[in-house]
């Protein structure tokens, strides 16, 4: 039987990409015992305003090089929550279900914990929840696998513990992933084709890479609907990314 494994780090209410990913998977893997990158979108992620695109970022405290994600805390001197509130509230006023929206924002930030992948991975539920594609499948921390090693080598045995037969991954993949020692053991590596459809969207010009937040408050549930991406074999991926550059 066909198991799909999807391997990412949580995203805090992360872009429509990673709930397609989450689609396609029968296991999602909270890739949580692995260093923090600044710069990343674990703690942070894009809306749209009337002032343009900005950022929604969530306060840390001292992040020490090396530390994992799973050990790093936010920064509570700041009320975070109730600031990312307030500027949704006034990006999305407008939109049909802002208070849709606003819900589910409220639910994780209820959450009594100061650790980043806890309200990063329940952002991502979350929004799995709202538009349906949360039934059906595991989601599993990687720290609870006993799984070690990097890189590669570490995520193929991820695969293989869950007896995975199909790995679907983002594109970031392409620059360290060995193709070859997955083909090894039977598992099929596909990277997303991602469609990025259209919708109805505020604030001037379509782009698809701020917050699912933003498809929850312009069409609601019916937003399923655009989360539709399929995937590519590797080779075939590895071959067009060639033909554009």
């Amino acid at each position: 039987m066909a198991r799909s494994v999807v391997i990412s780090q949580s995203m805090y209410f992360p872009w429509v990409g990673l709930l397609e990913q989450i689609r396609l998977s029968d296991y999602f893997v909270h890739y949580d015992d692995v260093q923090y990158s600044k710069g990343g979108f674990t703690n942070r992620v894009q809306i749209k305003s009337s002032q343009g695109v900005r950022w929604m970022t969530i306060p840390l405290r001292r992040v020490r090089f090396g530390d994992l994600l799973n050990q790093i805390t936010t920064d509570e001197k700041y009320d975070w929550r109730y600031q990312h509130q307030v500027m949704l509230e006034s990006a999305y006023a407008n939109a049909p279900f802002l208070n849709d929206m606003l819900t589910l924002v409220r639910n994780v930030h209820s959450l009594e914990t100061k650790k980043l992948s806890d309200l990063a991975r329940a952002s991502v539920l979350e929004l799995s929840k709202y538009f349906g594609i949360y039934e059906g499948k595991e989601f599993i921390d990687s720290s609870e696998l006993g799984v070690s090693g990097s890189k590669s080598s570490r995520v193929h045995d991820i695969v293989v513990k869950l007896r995975g037969t199909h790995y679907i991954t983002g594109h970031g993949a392409k620059n360290y992933l060995d193709h070859e020692l997955f083909e090894k053991s039977g598992i099929a590596v596909h990277y997303m084709a991602y469609e990025t459809v259209k919708y109805s969207q505020l604030h001037g010009k379509f782009t698809p890479f701020v917050s699912a937040l933003d498809l929850v408050a312009n069409l609601g549930p019916k937003g399923r609907d655009i989360i539709c991406s399929s995937t590519v074999p590797w080779r075939q991926f590895i071959s067009d990314t060639k033909l554009r550059e």
